[in-house]
């Protein structure tokens, strides 16, 4: 058992009332005394770490978060604000220069809304860039992707599926249909080195604890088996979600498993034009999206999930995937009990366009909704994408005061490689909402992407730094908490420079010992 004493530091607790503390200590992983006066502490620590005057805050909750994905990006092909259909053909023939003959070209990230010309590269095109070889893009969103000629010969049948083009634009089944020739296209080790990177980066950011959002048609079971054994070994905290429906034989062979929740889709994006609405896209005159599974499909989900102890969730984006999704819930409490389904704590993914009796129907059962911030800082605004998908309904995306007023328990995170790793840039834009009577007080915003995302995994003996809870938290190179209310992000950036997960030092950047 090793006593550890943090003193001269700031040390923000995260508690919403409470005396300024600026030394604390910790035995066994956990918290066992803060306060001003290091003096007073009655036992002698094994070590004493001089803060020098830096931040102390809880360390970050992603509370959705693809590792593996993430670690795609952070080490293959990076599309992420290409500007052009040209310039991701430019990159695929850089990248594909590298490889051998065989190799395969992974990449991700591409917005063809970024472009003055949206007109996205064809399979033939790819062929060329890629000299041949095997290609896939995944667009920005995850919900539809461009591939090369070579690779979509590779699945047969695949022609004629919803989503399919003969182009290679793909989307929906036909993008499903894709997964398992993936899977053979990538060498042995390739989960465990993205995993390693992506927990990694999130260490490196002051994140100590994440939801890895798996499921069937996100990647394979070696992928989840991968990050749940590079955490471990890494000593990063997981919560673990399969996004299968009704995939209650996964529980039986699958560990340490918390729902059949997450990626489980009810819908597309909005950017994919596949987020089921109840009124037609606005740059798409009679199309609505695409809606999954119907309330009945999801109430047989929740009730099963319900009885066997864990978690049900869903994706869900469009007011008509979330109505529906509230529907089914209604038919869960029927069955259950309202009681039964509040103490399972139950999730939702995204929840951008919740209408209001959806948000009432949530508040009553306590599901939580799983948020991204930095989906209204990119494209959130009068002059971005969602309001080239929905006109003036821009407006009444990712409310997160509507849903707080309401509630509704919220959690943030930031759906990597769809929105960048930054947890301090997805506080400050949960602050400074496009919309503005939707933003929250920064203490609800760190509040949202510590505590909620502890909460929303079912833990409620961490994301504050009081007396019992687990000691994870970062130490950051500033000496006050930054000031959320400042319109400029870049007020708020700050270096990480150690993250510890209960007790366990998970990143150092620099000596603070």
């Amino acid at each position: 058992m090793t006593r550890i004493l943090l003193r001269n530091g700031v040390i923000h607790t995260g508690l919403a009332t409470g005396e300024p503390v600026s030394a604390m200590a910790v035995e066994d992983g956990r918290i066992v005394w803060t306060g001003t006066d290091p003096d007073t502490y009655d036992t002698t620590p094994d070590e004493e770490v001089d803060l020098a005057g830096r931040l102390v805050t809880p360390a970050f909750v992603d509370s959705h978060v693809h590792v593996v994905e993430t670690g795609d990006q952070l080490l293959g092909l990076d599309l992420v604000g290409v500007t052009s259909r040209e310039a991701v053909l430019d990159k695929v023939a850089a990248y594909a220069s590298g490889l051998g003959p065989d190799g395969f070209v992974l990449g991700q990230g591409w917005d063809e809304t970024l472009w003055s010309d949206p007109a996205v590269p064809t399979a033939a095109e790819i062929d060329r860039a890629a000299g041949g070889r095997k290609a896939y893009l995944k667009r920005i969103d995850g919900h539809s992707a461009v591939i090369s000629g070579t690779l979509l010969a590779e699945v047969p049948g695949i022609a004629g599926l919803p989503g399919w083009s003969a182009d290679g634009l793909l989307a929906l089944e036909a993008l499903r249909a894709l997964l398992p020739a993936l899977e053979t296209l990538v060498p042995a080790d390739h989960a465990e080195r993205r995993a390693r990177a992506g927990l990694a980066a999130m260490a490196a950011l002051g994140i100590g604890a994440f939801h890895d959002n798996s499921g069937p048609t996100i990647g394979p079971e070696s992928d989840l088996i991968a990050v749940q054994t590079e955490a471990a070994a890494a000593g990063m905290h997981g919560t673990y979600y399969w996004g299968a429906h009704l995939g209650f034989d996964d529980l039986k062979r699958l560990d340490d498993i918390s729902g059949l929740a997450g990626d489980l889709t009810a819908d597309g994006s909005l950017g994919s034009r596949s987020a089921a609405l109840t009124s037609d896209y606005a740059d798409l005159a009679g199309h609505r999206g695409h809606a999954y599974l119907d309330p009945e499909q999801m109430a047989e989900h929740i009730i099963g999930c319900t009885r066997r102890g864990v978690q049900a969730g869903f994706h869900c984006i469009g007011d008509q995937a979330i109505d529906n999704i509230a529907r089914a819930f209604r038919l869960a409490a029927r069955a259950l009990g309202p009681e039964v389904l509040r103490a399972a704590r139950h999730r939702l993914e995204h929840c951008e366009l919740p209408s209001p009796t959806a948000i009432e129907i949530f508040a009553d059962l306590g599901v939580i909704a799983s948020m991204q911030p930095m989906f209204d800082g990119l494209w959130g605004g009068s002059d971005r994408m969602y309001a080239a998908r929905l006109g003036e309904r821009w407006q009444e995306m990712n409310p997160f005061r509507t849903l707080l007023d309401a509630g509704v328990r919220i959690a943030f995170g930031s759906d990597s490689p769809v929105t960048p790793l930054d947890p301090w840039a997805a506080v400050h834009a949960a602050v400074h909402h496009h919309t503005p009577d939707q933003g929250i007080t920064p203490e609800e915003a760190f509040a949202a992407h510590t505590a909620g995302g502890w909460y929303a995994a079912g833990i409620d003996d961490a994301g504050t730094l009081a007396v019992g809870q687990r000691a994870t938290y970062a130490v950051w190179d500033r000496t006050a908490f930054p000031d959320l209310t400042s319109p400029d992000v870049a007020d708020v950036t700050t270096p990480c420079l150690q993250t510890v997960v209960d007790g366990r030092t998970v990143f150092e950047k620099e000596g603070v010992r």
